[in-house]
């Protein structure tokens, strides 16, 4: 039986991260689709697992629901330290969490549903305007990350160092997101190179979007 329970969506770049945590941890968790296109998130059942109305959310068992992405990885870093996913040195874990919190602060809130669906409807976009929109905001953060990635001595063969972090983490799912779109980012070849190597692995070839509950089979 597993020991925690993850509410999610299978589009979710954010219930993403926490798959691929749960996996490089030897974690398994029972998970719960939460359909955030039909709007389940609003209903009173999830509200009083989350009342901002977004996953992911993890419960522990005996304990009040965890919310928020890079809070449940670091909980689960900290609870079941190997493989460690942030760096040993105080330098190197703020590094991996600036990049992560540039992906999770400054790029994806900008793209999630709720988001689109306030400009569709009382911004008065229409799907190309909605479209520009999202390759602008990932070709802004990726284009950004990636000059930081390709000049900064801390990269290795992953986003800090040699082994995969909290950074390599969140990349990828935006990544993932991105794919769902359809949208490809030029000129990025060291992010292209960092993921192309996280795809060899299991934790986040497990957590591809179309490999979840919920999603479309053809």
């Amino acid at each position: 039986m597993a020991a925690y329970e993850l509410y999610a969506f299978w589009r979710s770049s954010a219930a993403y991260r926490v798959r691929v945590a749960l996996t490089l941890k030897g974690l398994s968790a029972e998970e719960h689709a939460i359909d955030l296109d039909a709007g389940d998130q609003y209903g009173d059942a999830f509200r009083t697992i989350n009342p901002l109305a977004a996953v992911p959310a993890l419960i522990v068992p005996g304990h009040p629901p965890l919310t928020q992405s890079l809070a449940i990885l670091e909980y689960l870093d900290e609870t079941v330290p190997n493989p460690p996913l942030l760096p040993a040195d105080p330098l190197g874990r703020a590094r991996v969490r600036s990049i992560a919190a540039g992906l999770a602060a400054d790029t994806h809130p900008l793209v999630v549903p709720r988001v689109r669906r306030y400009l569709t409807t009382i911004g008065g976009f229409d799907q190309a305007a909605w479209r520009a929109w999202q390759i602008q905001w990932f070709t802004t953060g990726l284009q950004g990350l990636e000059r930081r990635l390709a000049t900064d001595a801390g990269t290795g063969l992953y986003c800090h160092g040699d082994t995969v972090t909290v950074a390599d983490i969140l990349l990828m799912s935006i990544v993932a997101v991105m794919r769902m779109f359809n949208i490809a980012i030029a000129d990025i070849p060291t992010i292209d190179r960092i993921v192309a190597l996280c795809e060899t692995q299991e934790a986040f070839a497990r957590a591809a979007p179309l490999k979840q509950t919920g999603a479309p089979t053809a």
